[in-house]
């Protein structure tokens, strides 16, 4: 069981981090690179907590919760000396993350977890400078930390399997979903977003449509359906013959960029076309087709209704 954690890099992320984990009722200390800015961030997510708890964001009290839960130490050392897991939260530059690792792997308890917050670097390239590898894995937090529920879980090739479950049950308690996933460059959230990024910036470069008509697109079509099922929920729903169609007229027109995967190709061929079949990328069977059309309809009309009292976003093209 995990109770004092030590959070290394005090930033916009990893002050966010170790607000979560002090509402969750953790122990936390922060360390940076120096004390003062330990201690000016530990200031400032203490500021963020009244205001958040303010404005009905986070829990009455969480001022001072947080108060009372999270400390600055002096130095990297001292955060990590007598804790039971650390978060490594430092900018995304291999050097500097590899020379952080150190410290922590080298003054922690030895059988103490340590996650990285990376956002892309490989774990096992990571765990090259870590004392003690096995305890060692990617646990990448989204931005904004307190309000995005998904984390990336990413163990590298000689993650110790109780590591993976200890970080999957400590994220639980933070009212988080750790999802565990293989260790690969850019993981499974940035592969995605910066894939959808890559055609989109291609869009605007053939003239097909503005960066404000193209995020208007993404916000009020497939975008709309995202919060609530994934790409592969949605596939199985609209047909994977459909997709396999689909796909046939994008990679006639863009040959380099768009190709029928493999896995589609193989459950169209088997008859699994999702859910009109009962299989195809899920298992869902066909008759759970009106359960799922009355789930999606009440889905998007609260989001309708959300977005609408929200009011347009604060950006500006």
């Amino acid at each position: 069981m995990i109770g004092k954690v030590a959070v290394v890099g005090s930033g916009y992320m990893g002050g966010g981090i170790a607000q979560v984990l002090a509402l969750a009722g953790k122990d936390v200390v922060l360390a940076d690179v120096s004390a003062e800015l330990a201690a000016a961030n530990l200031e400032r997510i203490i500021r963020e907590a009244d205001d958040y708890a303010a404005r009905g964001l986070f829990p009455a009290g969480a001022r001072e919760t947080i108060a009372a839960r999270v400390t600055a130490a002096p130095s990297i050392e001292d955060a990590v000396a007598a804790v039971d897991f650390v978060e490594e939260a430092v900018p995304e530059v291999v050097a500097i993350k590899h020379e952080t690792l150190r410290r922590i792997s080298t003054n922690c308890p030895p059988g103490a977890t340590i996650g990285s917050n990376t956002s892309t670097i490989s774990i096992g390239t990571l765990a090259e400078a870590v004392t003690g590898p096995e305890r060692f894995l990617g646990v990448h937090f989204s931005n904004p930390a307190p309000f995005v529920p998904g984390v990336e879980v990413i163990p590298h090739a000689g993650t110790r399997p109780h590591a993976v479950t200890e970080i999957v049950e400590l994220l639980g308690e933070c009212g988080k979903v750790g999802v565990p996933i293989t260790d690969v460059t850019g993981f499974v959230l940035n592969r995605l977003q910066y894939a959808l990024l890559g055609e989109a910036a291609r869009l605007v470069e053939e003239g097909v449509a503005t960066p404000e008509a193209i995020d208007l697109i993404a916000r009020t079509t497939f975008g709309f359906r995202l919060p609530f099922f994934g790409p592969f929920a949605i596939a199985d729903i609209a047909g994977l013959d459909v997709y396999e169609f689909c796909y046939d007229s994008l990679h006639s027109a863009y040959p380099d960029r768009f190709a029928e995967p493999e896995i589609l190709r193989e459950r169209v061929a088997r008859g699994e076309k999702g859910l009109k079949s009962g299989r195809g990328f899920l298992a869902t069977p066909a008759e759970r087709a009106p359960e799922l059309a009355a789930y999606r309809d009440e889905a998007y009309a609260a989001l309708r209704d959300l977005l609408a009292r929200l009011g347009q976003a604060p950006v500006d093209y």
